[in-house]
C-alpha cells in the first residue's frame, strides 16, 4: 500500500464534530454537586472615592453563603490582592490593581464587591443589595488630555505618564532636510472589543481532603494561569490545577489572568464549594479588556520619486486605568514593526504609555502589530497621493529586496524571509490591476467612485524567543508510543480554534507513519500536560509544533535502535522512510513505529541500557521570531449619495511558509479578514466625557453580519523559514493585520477625486458623507 502523505492535505479538522453536534464541553457546561454562584457588584463611576461598601444586606439574604469587599481581601491571609504585570520596562509605573476596589474606582465596570448565592439569578438579585456610597472624582479618556494632567488617574503617581520610551535609528534629521517632501498625518487606531462569543468563564473548586484547587476557566494559557494562581493565592502551584475546556474564541481577550479568576478560587477555597461564575455581554465589554486605542503621529520624509528617506513617529497608546498582564508591552510592538516591510533606515520615534479612566487595553488579536501595519500601509498611499504615483510603485521602490534576507530593521529586528515583491506581482496579476485601474477612471465619468486598496504587510509572531518576552518563549510536547500502538500527544499549547489537534496529527501521522485516527492530541490540562506557554502571538505551530517535530525525532531514534538490536544492524543503516523502519538500500525488511513501540513496552529484547517504554518529551526554545508576510487587495465602492461602501472584490495572497493543512489557513485568514475589515468599517469602543462606556452592549457596539462581509478569494506563496525545523510561520493574525489598511486604503482612494486625504476609523458612511461634501481643509471629516 503506499504511504499518504497527510502534511499539505486539507484535512477537515477533527475538532469540529463536537462542535457543531453540541456535544464540546465549555466551561458553562461543567456541572459540579454542590455548585454556587458569584455575582460582582461594579461601580457606575469612571472614577470616584469609595466611601462606604455595606454587604450586611446582601448576607441576610437568604440564599447567600457570603459576600466580600475590597477589604476583606486585602486582609485575607496569605492573599496578594495587586494582580500581576508582565513586563520588562525599567521605568514602568506600575500602580497597584486589586481584586476588589479598595478606597478608589477607577474605571466603570470596576468590581467593588461579590456575591455568593445558591443560584445565579439569587446572586444577582443579593449583590443588588450591596449599599455602596461614591464620592465622584475628575475623569479623564482622551490619552492627549491625560499627558497634561491633571486629573490623574492615580494622584499618588502625580501623573497620567506610565512609561515613555524613545527610540532612534540613522541619521533622521539629515533624511528630512535631504526629502524633496515631508508629509505629516495623525492617524488615530480606535478602540475595540474582543466580542468573543463565549465570554470569561470560570469555575473553581476546592478539594478539601487532597488540598487540591481546581479551576475550569475559559483561558488561552492554563499553565500560566496556574502559575499565577499559586503566587497570587499564596499556594503551592503543584496543589492548583488549570483547565482549559473548549473555549469560545479569546483573540488575545483570554491571554490575561483577571481579578475574577483570583476572586473565585480563592472563595471557593473559603467555602469548600464549587464557585462559578460567568460574565455577562455587559460585564464582558466593561471589564474584559480592549485592543488598540493609539494615536500615530508621523512625519514621512520623501524623494520625487517616492523613496522614503525617513520617518518620525510619536506613538501614544491609551494603556486605561490599569496594566493587565501585557498592557505596557503592546505598544512597545508598534514600534518595533514601524518599518513594515520597507528599507527605513533612519526612524526617530518616541513610544508614550497613558493611563486613563478606561478599561485597560491589551493584546488583541495582533497586538500592537496591527497599529504598526495600517500607519505605514496609509503612509506608503500618503506618499503615493502626494506625488501623484501609483501606491504600488511606491512599495516597489521601498521593498526590502528578497536577497537581503535575513534582514536586521532599523528597530532591531531580524526578519527571517520574505519575498514581497512576487507575492505582490502575484495579487496585482490575480485582480488585473492595470484593469482596475481603467475601470476606475471609466466610472469616475460616471460619477461613481470605485476605490483600489493596497496593504503589503509583513508581521512579527511565533513569540517568542524567552529573551526578548515578558515571560517565557519556549514551548512543549511530548508523544507516548501506547503498548497497541496509538499515540498520544500532549502539547503545552492550547488551542482553541487554531486547529493544532488536526495539523498536529497530521504531523505525527506522516514522521511516524502511523494512522491519523489512531492519534489523540491533548491539551488545556495542566494536570495531565507538561508546561507548556500557551496559545497568543501566532505561536501554537510555529513554536509548540517545532517542539512536536523534536519529540518526533526522539521516538524516532529510539525506534530505530529497537529495530537495529532486533535485525543485529548498525543503527547508522537504519532509517525512517515512508513512515516505516527500514535498512538503508533493502526494502525487504521493515518496522513501524507501533511494533518498536510494543517491543519497547515488553522489554525484553531491547539494546543494552536502552530503558524500556516510548515516549519523549521536547521543548523548543525558539532562535528568532517568524515573520509571515503578504499582500491584500480591497476594491469598493462609494456611494457619493450615502456614503455607503460596497465592497467589489477582495483578494489575500499571504505567505506563512510551509502549508501544514491549507483548510486550516484559509480558514484563520477568513476569521482574520473579517475581523480587521470590522475594524476598518464598524467596531469602535466609545466612553464619553465621564468616563461612561456608551457601547456597552451588542444594540451599541457594531460587529458585521455576515451578508456585511465579502466574499474572499485566497491565495499564497510559500517562503520557508529557518528558524523551526518545520519552516512554518504564524497565520493566525496576518488576516486581521492585512486587511484593515486594505480596505481603509481602498475607501481613500474612491474619495481621493473630492480631495480626501485620510479620515479615521471606523468608516461610517455619514464620516464618508461628509467628507465627499463638506471637506475641511485638511482632509479629514467634520
Amino acid at each position: 500500500m503506499a504511504f499518504t502523505t497527510m502534511v499539505g492535505a486539507r484535512i477537515r479538522r477533527r475538532e469540529d464534530p463536537r462542535l457543531i453536534t453540541g456535544r464540546a464541553t465549555y466551561v458553562d457546561d461543567v456541572k459540579q454537586v454542590g455548585t454556587v454562584y458569584a455575582a460582582f457588584v461594579r461601580s457606575p463611576y469612571g472614577h470616584a472615592k469609595l466611601l462606604k461598601v455595606d454587604i450586611s444586606a446582601a448576607k441576610a439574604h437568604p440564599a447567600v453563603l457570603a459576600a466580600y469587599t475590597g477589604d476583606d481581601l486585602h486582609h485575607a491571609q496569605g492573599l496578594k490582592t495587586s494582580l500581576p504585570v508582565a513586563h520588562k520596562m525599567a521605568d514602568l509605573k506600575t500602580p497597584p490593581h486589586y481584586m476588589l476596589a479598595i478606597d478608589e474606582v477607577r474605571v466603570v465596570g470596576e468590581a467593588v464587591a461579590v456575591v455568593i448565592a445558591d443560584t445565579a439569578y439569587a446572586a444577582k438579585d443579593a449583590a443588588e443589595l450591596v449599599e455602596v456610597e461614591y464620592e465622584q472624582l475628575p475623569v479623564v479618556v482622551d490619552p492627549l488630555k491625560a499627558m497634561e494632567g491633571p486629573p490623574y488617574v492615580h494622584s499618588s503617581l502625580g501623573t497620567n505618564v506610565a512609561f515613555r520610551m524613545p527610540f532612534a535609528a540613522g541619521d533622521t534629521e539629515a533624511a528630512f532636510a535631504a526629502a524633496d517632501e515631508i508629509i505629516k498625518q495623525r492617524i488615530v487606531n480606535q478602540r475595540v472589543a474582543p466580542v468573543s462569543i463565549e465570554p470569561r468563564s470560570m469555575v473553581a473548586n476546592w478539594d478539601a481532603g487532597m488540598q487540591q484547587l481546581t479551576l475550569y476557566s475559559s483561558t488561552q494559557i492554563p499553565h500560566l494561569l496556574r502559575t499565577q494562581l499559586a503566587v497570587v493565592l499564596g499556594m503551592s502551584e503543584n496543589h492548583i490545577r488549570a483547565i482549559a475546556p473548549e473555549v469560545g474564541g479569546g483573540f488575545g481577550g483570554k491571554l490575561n489572568v483577571y481579578a475574577e479568576e483570583f476572586v473565585i478560587s480563592w472563595i471557593a477555597t473559603q467555602l469548600e464549594r464549587p464557585v462559578k461564575y460567568i460574565e455577562t455581554r455587559s460585564e464582558s465589554f466593561q471589564a474584559m479588556i480592549h485592543g488598540r486605542d493609539q494615536i500615530d503621529d508621523l512625519e514621512i520624509a520623501c524623494k520625487r520619486d517616492g523613496t522614503i528617506t525617513g520617518l518620525k513617529l510619536r506613538i501614544v497608546g491609551n494603556l486605561g486605568a490599569y496594566h493587565q498582564l501585557l498592557t505596557p508591552v503592546i505598544p512597545t510592538l508598534t514600534l518595533l514593526m514601524a518599518p513594515g516591510c520597507y528599507r527605513i533606515a533612519n526612524i526617530q520615534a518616541e513610544v508614550v504609555g497613558v493611563f486613563t479612566n478606561t478599561m485597560s487595553t491589551d493584546a488583541y488579536r495582533g497586538a500592537g502589530r496591527p497599529e504598526a501595519t495600517f500607519f505605514i500601509e496609509r503612509a506608503m498611499d500618503l506618499v503615493a497621493q502626494r506625488l501623484g504615483l501609483d501606491p504600488v510603485e511606491v512599495r516597489r521602490k521601498n521593498f526590502i529586496p528578497n536577497t537581503a534576507f535575513p534582514h536586521t530593521t532599523s528597530t532591531g529586528l531580524t526578519y527571517d524571509s520574505g519575498d514581497y515583491e512576487t507575492t505582490m506581482d502575484k495579487a496585482l496579476n490575480i485582480v488585473d490591476y492595470a484593469g482596475l485601474r481603467k475601470r476606475q477612471a471609466e466610472l469616475r465619468k460616471e460619477g461613481r467612485y470605485l476605490g483600489i486598496g493596497l496593504s503589503t504587510y509583513v508581521e512579527v509572531c511565533g513569540m517568542g524567543p524567552s529573551a526578548a518576552m515578558p515571560a517565557a518563549g519556549w514551548d512543549s510536547a511530548t508523544i507516548r508510543v501506547e503498548p497497541t500502538g496509538s499515540i498520544t500527544v500532549l502539547t503545552g499549547v492550547s488551542p482553541h480554534g487554531q486547529g493544532q489537534e488536526t495539523t498536529f496529527a497530521q504531523i505525527v501521522a506522516d514522521e511516524l507513519g502511523v494512522p491519523i485516527d489512531s492519534i489523540n492530541v491533548i491539551h488545556g490540562d495542566t494536570d495531565k500536560v507538561q508546561y507548556g506557554v500557551g496559545t497568543f502571538g501566532s505561536r501554537g505551530t510555529a513554536v509548540g509544533g517545532a517542539a512536536l517535530k523534536l519529540a518526533i525525532e526522539t521516538i524516532q531514534a529510539k525506534a530505530i535502535k529497537i529495530a537495529a538490536h532486533a535485525w543485529e544492524a548498525n543503527p547508522d543503516d537504519v532509517e525512517y522512510r515512508d513512515g516505516k523502519i527500514g535498512v538503508k538500500g533493502d526494502p525487504s525488511r521493515s518496522m513501524t513505529t507501533a511494533e518498536a513501540g510494543f517491543m519497547a513496552f515488553m522489554g525484553d529484547n531491547l539494546p543494552p541500557g536502552l530503558e524500556p517504554g516510548m515516549d519523549a518529551t521536547r521543548r523548543f526554545e525558539p532562535p528568532n521570531f517568524v515573520f509571515p508576510f503578504g499582500t491584500h487587495v480591497c476594491v469598493v465602492e462609494v456611494d457619493a449619495q450615502t456614503g455607503q461602501v460596497e465592497f467589489v472584490k477582495y483578494l489575500a495572497v499571504d505567505d506563512c511558509g510551509r502549508l501544514l493543512n491549507p483548510m486550516i489557513v484559509e480558514g484563520q485568514v477568513h476569521g482574520g479578514i473579517a475581523q480587521g475589515l470590522s475594524q476598518a468599517m464598524f467596531e469602535e469602543v466609545v466612553y464619553n466625557d465621564d468616563g461612561q462606556l456608551l457601547t456597552g452592549t451588542l444594540m451599541d457596539y457594531a460587529i458585521p453580519h455576515a451578508e456585511q462581509v465579502p466574499h474572499y478569494d485566497l491565495d499564497h506563496t510559500v517562503t520557508p523559514t529557518t528558524v523551526n525545523p518545520l519552516g512554518i510561520k504564524g497565520i493566525g493574525e496576518a488576516g486581521t493585520i492585512g486587511s484593515t489598511p486594505a480596505v481603509a486604503n481602498a475607501v481613500m482612494d474612491a474619495l481621493a477625486p473630492f480631495g480626501v486625504v485620510h479620515i479615521d476609523m471606523p468608516l461610517k458612511p455619514e464620516k464618508l458623507w461628509l467628507a465627499m461634501h463638506a471637506k475641511t481643509g485638511n482632509g479629514r471629516a467634520r
